[in-house]
């Protein structure tokens, strides 16, 4: 395992990238690696102490050059702002990152329609506003630019209990599936990355508050038996805004240790100790020799 950057230092010099949902978690852990690559970045988000205080820590940090603005990605009109602010500071915007998200799990039955409203507009309507925002942007200027969503697994599968983010995940995966079909001509890519498991302090006791917690134990049902690190999301998210994944489009890559693979009929058997095969594998010699002499 390595999370060290696989990027060479200058993979994004000269671009500049929007990261929504940039002042903390995920977003915040990408948008150091871009810095890292030479890449401008505007975080945004709607909490203007928190994306201040990370873009005075991220420039610190690296040395590059980070714009802070507050945006709900529900209002157009702030998308707009944050557009029109990162061409003036920048010269022009080459890639965003589609990252803010609003999430939690419950039975659906339990849930306002306003509480499930919330996540679409958040998840769904806030990725499609920026997402056209920006398109019309590179068209109208003839810049070939990047689009990355971060969706996550079950906006393919479905799951149960958190059915408004599997819904408006599951509709953001389409929209960059069909505009990456549509727009490709104008030199302009969409992908996706389908995280499982990357805990972020904050982010995941919201999420899982206990006893929850003390049931959803992630590493139990996935392969690698360990959750991911922020920094091998980080590389993959560089790698799909940089040019050397210039032949990338409409795809979703998914980065989850496996766990997405232990859904199938028989992956609960790995419950199943030494102990407990060595008594099935004699129970089936037995059964295979008694149907021989029937």
């Amino acid at each position: 395992m390595n999370a060290t950057g696989m990027l060479r230092d200058d993979a994004l010099k000269g671009k500049t990238i929007i990261v929504t949902g940039g002042g903390t978690g995920l977003g915040k852990s990408v948008s150091r690696y871009l810095l890292q690559l030479g890449a401008n970045v505007t975080i945004c988000s709607r909490r203007q102490a928190v994306i201040e205080a990370t873009a005075n820590e991220l420039m610190e940090e690296t040395g590059g050059v980070v714009l802070a603005v507050q945006c709900d990605v529900r209002n157009t009109a702030e998308i707009e702002n944050v557009m029109t602010q990162t061409i003036e500071k920048f010269g022009k915007i080459d890639g965003l990152l589609n990252n803010s998200a609003g999430n939690f799990i419950s039975p659906t039955e339990r849930l306002s329609y306003k509480a499930f409203d919330t996540i679409v507009d958040i998840v769904l309507r806030g990725t499609y506003y920026f997402t056209l925002a920006v398109g019309k942007y590179w068209i109208e200027n003839k810049i070939p630019g990047t689009v990355l969503n971060i969706s996550t697994t079950y906006a393919t599968t479905g799951s149960g209990y958190v059915v408004p983010s599997a819904v408006a995940k599951g509709g953001a995966l389409i929209m960059m599936k069909s505009l990456a079909a549509e727009w490709g001509k104008y030199g302009i890519r969409l992908n996706a990355i389908a995280p499982g498991p990357f805990p972020t302090k904050g982010a995941w006791d919201r999420l899982f508050p206990e006893p929850l917690a003390s049931m959803m134990d992630p590493t139990s049902r996935i392969p690698l038996h360990r959750v991911g690190e922020h920094g091998e999301l980080a590389n993959l998210a560089a790698f799909l805004l940089s040019d050397f994944s210039g032949y990338i489009t409409g795809e979703s890559i998914t980065i989850d240790g496996g766990e997405v693979l232990m859904a199938g009929e028989f992956s609960h058997l790995e419950k199943v100790t030494t102990e407990q095969w060595d008594m099935i594998e004699q129970t089936i010699k037995q059964a295979n020799r008694a149907s021989k002499k029937e």
